[in-house]
């Protein structure tokens, strides 16, 4: 069996709860898939620097294996990749999806285009079950980005604990966010040599998203 994969990582928890679970079956991770915006220094959904992923990358000792581009490339762009990956040896690249078949759809198309076979580590699985489980399994996240419709800005820049969790919970949103109403950045646990030091610039507002900026 080639058990090298690589991992569609984002840098939050749903991507590193996939990337422990692969770790943990006895997969081995040639590389974390991120994509970045063209010409402005921020990942795509998550919005962290590259000097965040670079720390990401380095505590984790796996190589990260970027994807520059636009909105109108992005597709292409991610394929290229994921045919670089092929050719370091990877026959899986493995998703943090949870439930939305749409994301699915995409991801095994990318993949049958590359080659490499789809791998989701937590498909259909409850979405509460896997907030806790990653809290439980050592993992610190903060609270990067909310969609103001769903939560108040004051959550940005706190550890989702299982109080945090509650609290979102209480408002109607989603315990996971997997309908986009929270994102996180991991900045410790199991699987990480280091914790990821960071400094915040303050909160970014806009188009009914808060953002805590962070370099």
């Amino acid at each position: 069996m080639n058990n090298k994969f690589i991992m569609s990582f984002s840098g939050g928890k749903d991507s590193t709860l996939a990337l422990y679970r692969m770790i943990k079956k006895g997969y081995k991770p040639l590389a974390l898939l991120t994509t970045i915006k063209k010409d402005i220094d921020k990942s795509w959904t998550h919005g962290i620097t590259n000097k965040l992923l670079e720390k990401v990358s380095e505590s984790l000792e796996i190589p990260l294996l970027k994807v520059e581009c636009d909105v109108c490339e992005y597709e292409e762009e991610f394929e290229k990749a994921l045919l670089k990956a092929k050719k370091m040896g990877a026959q899986i690249c493995a998703f943090g999806d949870i439930d939305i078949q749409n994301h699915k759809k995409w991801d095994i198309e990318r993949c049958e285009k590359a080659g490499l076979k789809a791998e989701f580590p937590l498909w259909q699985e409850n979405r509460e079950s896997l907030v806790y489980e990653f809290i439980d399994s050592g993992f610190t996240t903060i609270i990067k980005t909310v969609n103001l419709k769903y939560l108040s800005k004051d959550l940005l820049g706190k550890k989702l604990t299982k109080s945090v969790v509650e609290e979102i919970k209480s408002t109607g949103a989603d315990a996971c966010g997997e309908n986009g109403e929270y994102h996180t950045f991991v900045i410790d646990g199991p699987l990480f040599k280091n914790s990821i030091d960071f400094k915040s610039k303050g909160i970014v507002i806009e188009n009914n998203y808060g953002h805590l900026d962070i370099i």
